[in-house]
């Protein structure tokens, strides 16, 4: 058995919809696997064979299965605004060009469906989630992860719409209405999401939306506060929040650049009581934090040049020089070096001055490393993954401290791990060492760790969706 989570735009909530679904099938002690034939993120995960989209990563924790390449076995990781570097199945394998998108997939397509085959085989359901809308019939010839899927495999179809964002009764109607009759004959019905009020004002719109286009409502699942999930869009690291700032709490100033990668770093910064994160481009913002944070790029050298064009590079300059705390990570570690050379995503062969905060040289290889290593912070246990081209070799001499595989000099820290953040123990014993440094009494509190306020967000969501959908009818769709 088998459905499709499509969504009436990106951002829907078909993520967090699947992942719920995920969890309340395995409650009921069926073997369940989430499946996205294609993602475009640069928020992605190491697992066993290779690289997938952390959404796919967290649907996986709650289906209670094993994280790998077949849950998400195409991820376009965007590289400018015209071209995505294409990881299959886990591995890298070219660039696709924006003029390439609608005819240049039939590859990607069976690999993606050859995957989901495997899955279906060795499952007893598959939850499939779509990628932006099925409304985007310009997209409609070559595609294979909305309606493209559901033809291929007889799927039937939930429409998912964020009434959030307003006009989700124009935004399901104009769905239906576009899509052609074949694909819209496996439309099953549609679900509301993010619904904050009344139901009771809302109840007529839907009756008229079921008459008018004949699909059932699957239930209307309120607004629910605290939710994360493991994000694809880049454009939505906005929705870092703190939990409220008191007296002596920490100030975290998380630089938006324009090809951020693996913003999921800062989540578990977030959920830390006592921490307020904020994304910036404002230079003053970065200034004044307690801590500044230059996470991921997939561009690094891009970005680069956009922090000394905005002012931020001086901003971050003059912390190191003040001995005020910044964390660099993967790309962000890379622009705090002396030189890189990237010859990879660039194309340049000619050294480019980094902002030179730390002693090491970075160089860009074709080939890429994936890794999940493990090692100790002050005895501290730690473990993280890697994701990269760029290698950093540390210049002699320097007497730099090793730190996750990077370096640190005073208060300015670089690591090439992802995900070392989300140690509970490490993260906790860093931060007070930032907050000593930047004169803050921050001290950790006894909160959940960030590992056990995922299992919380996601059994929120099942129960959220069996108070308020119908869960039993929705998983029966296959």
């Amino acid at each position: 058995m088998s459905f499709l989570v499509a969504g009436t735009s990106s951002d829907a909530g078909k993520s967090l919809i699947t992942a719920g679904l995920c969890r309340a099938a395995r409650r009921r002690g069926i073997d369940v696997a989430p499946f996205k034939a294609q993602n475009m993120s640069n928020n992605s995960m190491v697992v066993a064979d290779g690289e997938i989209g952390r959404a796919q990563y967290l649907q996986a924790i709650a289906a209670g299965v094993t994280p790998s390449t077949l849950l998400n076995p195409v991820l376009l990781k965007p590289g400018s605004d015209r071209r995505s570097h294409v990881i299959l199945r886990g591995q890298p394998a070219g660039e696709l060009r924006a003029g390439e998108y609608a005819t240049g997939r039939r590859l990607l397509a069976e690999a993606a469906h050859d995957a989901y085959r495997e899955l279906a085989a060795t499952h007893d359901l598959v939850i499939c989630e779509g990628a932006g809308s099925p409304a985007e019939i310009n997209l409609r010839e070559g595609d294979y992860t909305n309606m493209g899927l559901a033809r291929a495999f007889n799927l039937p179809v939930l429409l998912v719409g964020d009434i959030d964002r307003g006009g989700v009764l124009a935004a399901l109607y104009g769905t239906w209405a576009l899509l052609d009759d074949d694909d819209r004959a496996l439309l099953a019905g549609y679900l509301i999401n993010k619904f904050r009020g009344d139901q009771a004002v809302l109840d007529p719109g839907l009756q008229e939306l079921t008459r008018r286009c004949g699909l059932p409502g699957f239930g209307v699942v309120p607004w629910l506060p605290g939710m994360w999930v493991d994000g694809e869009d880049a454009l939505e690291v906005a929705r870092w929040r703190g939990e409220g700032k008191a007296d002596g709490g920490l100030t975290v100033a998380v630089v938006r650049m324009p090809r951020i990668s693996n913003a999921t770093d800062v989540d578990a910064l977030a959920a830390e009581p006592g921490v307020q994160v904020s994304v910036t481009t404002d230079p003053a913002v970065v200034a004044a934090a307690d801590l500044a944070v230059l996470p991921g790029s997939r561009a690094t050298l891009h970005d680069l040049a956009w922090l000394r064009q905005r002012g931020l590079a001086d901003a971050v300059l003059a912390r190191a020089a003040a001995g005020r705390p910044v964390l660099g990570i993967c790309g962000g570690f890379q622009m705090l070096a002396r030189a890189i050379v990237d010859p990879v995503e660039s194309g340049g062969a000619a050294p480019v001055p980094g902002l030179g905060l730390l002693p090491v040289d970075v160089r860009f290889e074709a080939d890429k490393v994936l890794g999940r290593p493990k090692g100790q912070w002050r005895g501290i246990p730690v473990e993280g993954y890697e994701i990269h081209h760029g290698r950093t070799s540390s210049w002699p001499g320097s007497g730099a401290e090793e730190f996750l595989g990077g370096v640190r000099v005073g208060q300015t820290w670089g690591t090439m791990w992802h995900g070392a953040l989300e140690c509970d123990g490490f993260r906790r014993a860093w931060l007070a060492e930032v907050a000593c440094a930047a004169g803050r009494d921050w001290v950790p509190s006894a909160a959940p760790g960030f590992a056990e306020r995922r299992e919380q967000m996601l059994e929120a969501v099942a129960d959220a969706l069996e108070e308020h959908a119908d869960v039993e009818r929705l998983l029966q769709l296959g």
